[in-house]
């Protein structure tokens, strides 16, 4: 039974019973309740500032194991980028060069994505930053790698095909040593013999006996005859598509022996050294093409010349002096 409580009457000198209604009691049982429930409140947001709950410091360790592991994966990325920078430089100047093939553009390997953000889902966190930059690296290796592996498809492709190049390309004299005179006229900027001026002499000049057998100089296909007994131009010749990328001309000819169209091997007698054409005696004259433009035959004679002699007719080409024929 609760205690009777009393108050003291300064008017009539007595105590007085206090009588407190329901009102009262539900009143003086919610403030304290309310204050109970504020320092609670208080308390838990004390502690809560101060120490970590349980759960708290569980989710802390996860968020800073993941940050870890972000970095290591990172430093892997810089290793796998390194291993990857090596692979397409081995790719660009040892693969590609062995197999005469053109190296892949840097703005190829290396082009980035475009459009709109592709990681917008992944911002708006306190890790955000190192996320998103470790997914823009894998997304990067990942097309570099998809390049890469197309790069060697095409250089398997070539290996398969290393034979069937290795025949086409241009490898021989077209005059065989026994005959040829003399060379007239190599490649570069030469004076032209019938009107006496510096011109640009797109192959070399054969001097030979009218009748002397001229050779396809490797396998390929004979692309055109043109038979001109003028006394302009190439005058007789014939070209032969070599594939790869390479085509010969073989100039001023007495007698053509092929025709447009059919299947040349190495070593096949295509022709007879002539004097047709702005000749100015019987010669051949020979060009090589590569990718539509004139090289110096000189460097396809590597099946027939010794070094010795390879290097003899290097200095000769670097002494310049007239050329033949047109």
């Amino acid at each position: 039974m609760a205690k009777e409580k009393y108050r003291f009457n300064p008017d009539s000198l007595q105590y007085d019973r206090i009588n407190h209604t329901f009102r009262d009691k539900l009143f003086s049982f919610l403030t304290y309740f309310s204050a109970s429930i504020v320092l609670a409140l208080l308390y838990f947001l004390v502690v809560s500032y101060f120490f970590d709950l349980p759960r708290e410091k569980v989710l802390k360790r996860e968020v800073n194991n993941l940050t870890l592991q972000y970095e290591i994966l990172n430093k892997q990325l810089d290793h796998i980028s390194y291993v990857l920078d090596d692979i397409q430089n081995r790719d660009d100047n040892i693969y590609r060069i062995v197999f005469n093939a053109d190296p892949i553009p840097k703005s190829i390997r290396t082009a980035g994505f475009g459009g709109v953000n592709r990681y917008t889902e992944l911002e708006g966190y306190e890790n955000s930053d190192i996320v998103v930059e470790t997914a823009r690296r894998l997304d990067i290796l990942k097309k570099q790698l998809y390049v890469q592996s197309i790069s060697y498809d095409e250089v398997i492709d070539l290996a398969v095909n290393n034979e069937n190049m290795l025949a086409s390309i241009p490898s021989i004299q077209p005059v065989a040593i026994r005959d040829i005179r003399r060379i007239g006229g190599y490649f570069g900027r030469r004076v032209h013999p019938i009107y006496k001026i510096p011109m640009f002499h797109e192959g070399m000049d054969f001097t030979a006996p009218t009748g002397t057998d001229v050779f396809a100089t490797g396998n390929g296909v004979v692309l055109r005859v043109i038979n001109d007994r003028s006394r302009r131009g190439y005058g007789t010749f014939v070209d032969i598509d070599h594939g790869f990328g390479y085509r010969t001309r073989y100039a001023h000819l007495d007698r053509v022996l092929v025709r447009a169209g059919q299947e040349i091997t190495r070593g096949d007698v295509i022709g007879h050294v002539g004097n047709t054409g702005a000749s100015t005696a019987p010669h051949l004259h020979y060009e090589v093409h590569r990718n539509n433009r004139p090289v110096d035959p000189i460097n396809y004679f590597f099946g027939d010349l010794s070094p010795e002699e390879f290097d003899a007719m290097i200095e000769m080409s670097m002494q310049g002096g007239s050329f033949m024929g047109f």
